[in-house]
C-alpha cells in the first residue's frame, strides 16, 4: 500500500549533492584520460542471454517486435568500438528484473568503459584509481588486493573450485542454505557459493580484485590461453560488496554465437524466456572488434560505501517503489 509521504525522495539532500559531485568526478576522471563519453539507447531490440539476468520488456505503440530495456550498454558500446570509436565510457541507467534488496534496485546506474590494447591487470589498476577517487576518505586507508578465484575459494571455504567434487560443492552449499536440487550443475553451486560463502568475506578493509573465473562463467570474456580452465575476467569487491565486473573482451563472432546458444539452452532448461541473439552485436564482432578490455562499475553501490549507507535507497532519489 502506498504511504502518504512516498512522494518524497528516499535519499537525503546531502546524499543527492554527493551523488552529483561523484558523477562530476567520474567524468573528470575520464576526460583527463582522453576517453570519449558516449550515449547509447535504453530501449534495445535484443535482451541479454545470461540465465541470471532478467531483461524487462517494453511495449511501444504501434505494436511490433518485442523491445527491451537494456541491462548493460555493453552490446551497443561494442558496436561503437567495432566502428572505430576508440576508448569510450558511459554513465547510464540500466534495468534488471527480479532484483530488489539492500544492494539492489531494478533501475540503477552503471559506469561502463572500454580501453583499447590494455591488459586486464592495467584495467584493474584504472578501476582501482577511479574507485579511490569516488570513495574519497572512505577509500584512502583501504589495501589493494589481487586474488585468483581459486585462491578466494581456498581462503574462504578450503575448497578448490576447479578440483572439488560435486558432492563437496553441494555439502559446502548446504552449509550456507542451498535449497536447490542435489543434482545441480557445478556453475549453479559455484555461483551460490560465491554469493553466500566467498563474496561476503572479500574486500574487508580492502579493494579486492578476484580474477581467473571458471571458463564456464566467461560470459563475454576471452579464455586465458595460459589456462583454458579460466576466463580473463575479474570482479571487484569491497566490504563484501561486488562493485565491478570486467573482461578482456571476446572478439570471435562464432564463439560468441556458440555462447549465446548455450545460454539459451540453459534458459530453456530453467523455464525462462528464450530470445534470438543480438545479430547486430555478432555482425560487429565479425566486422572486427579491436583488442580491448572493458568493465562495468556499480555507481550506486560505490556511493553507498563512500557515504557509509546501509541501503541502496539512501543514495537514490526515487527507488522503483517510489518512482
Amino acid at each position: 500500500m502506498r504511504q502518504p509521504d512516498d512522494w518524497r525522495p528516499s535519499a537525503a539532500p546531502g546524499a543527492l549533492r554527493t551523488r552529483a559531485a561523484l558523477l562530476a568526478r567520474s567524468r573528470e576522471f575520464f576526460a583527463a584520460r582522453g576517453v570519449l563519453e558516449v550515449d547509447t539507447p535504453l530501449v534495445v531490440n535484443a535482451p541479454v542471454s545470461d540465465v541470471h539476468i532478467a531483461s524487462a520488456t517494453v511495449a511501444l505503440a504501434p505494436p511490433g517486435e518485442p523491445l527491451f530495456l537494456h541491462t548493460s550498454p555493453e552490446y551497443a558500446m561494442k558496436r561503437l568500438l567495432a566502428a572505430g570509436s576508440g576508448d569510450i565510457y558511459q554513465v547510464c541507467h540500466v534495468v534488471r528484473g527480479n532484483e530488489r534488496g539492500r544492494l539492489h534496485n531494478p533501475e540503477f546506474t552503471l559506469i561502463e568503459w572500454y580501453r583499447l590494447n590494455v591488459s586486464l591487470a592495467a584495467l584493474m589498476d584504472e578501476v582501482e584509481a577511479l574507485v579511490r577517487v569516488l570513495l574519497g576518505p572512505a577509500g584512502a586507508a583501504r589495501r589493494s588486493e589481487r586474488l585468483s578465484y581459486r585462491e578466494a575459494f581456498l581462503h574462504a571455504l578450503g575448497l578448490d573450485p576447479f578440483e572439488a567434487t560435486a558432492a563437496q560443492l553441494l555439502a559446502a552449499g548446504q552449509r550456507f542454505g542451498w535449497q536447490g536440487e542435489s543434482a545441480a550443475n557445478r556453475d549453479e553451486l559455484l555461483e551460490f557459493l560465491m554469493g553466500f560463502g566467498v563474496g561476503p568475506r572479500l574486500g574487508q578493509g580492502a579493494l579486492a580484485f578476484i580474477h581467473g573465473y571458471p571458463a564456464s562463467q566467461a560470459a563475454l570474456a576471452r579464455l586465458d590461453p595460459a589456462d583454458l580452465r579460466t576466463a580473463l575476467r575479474f570482479e571487484l569487491y569491497c566490504d563484501g560488496i561486488e562493485l565491478a565486473n570486467g573482461f578482456h573482451e571476446l572478439q570471435s563472432a562464432s564463439e560468441q554465437r556458440a555462447r549465446f546458444e548455450r545460454d539459451n539452452e540453459a534458459r530453456a532448461r530453467a523455464g525462462l524466456p528464450v530470445w534470438p541473439p543480438d545479430e547486430r552485436l555478432l555482425a560487429a564482432l565479425a566486422a572486427g572488434l579491436p583488442d580491448c578490455a572493458g568493465v562495468a562499475l556499480g555507481f550506486d553501490r560505490t556511493l553507498m560505501l563512500a557515504l557509509g549507507a546501509a541501503h541502496i535507497d539512501a543514495v537514490l532519489p526515487f527507488p522503483t517503489g517510489r518512482a
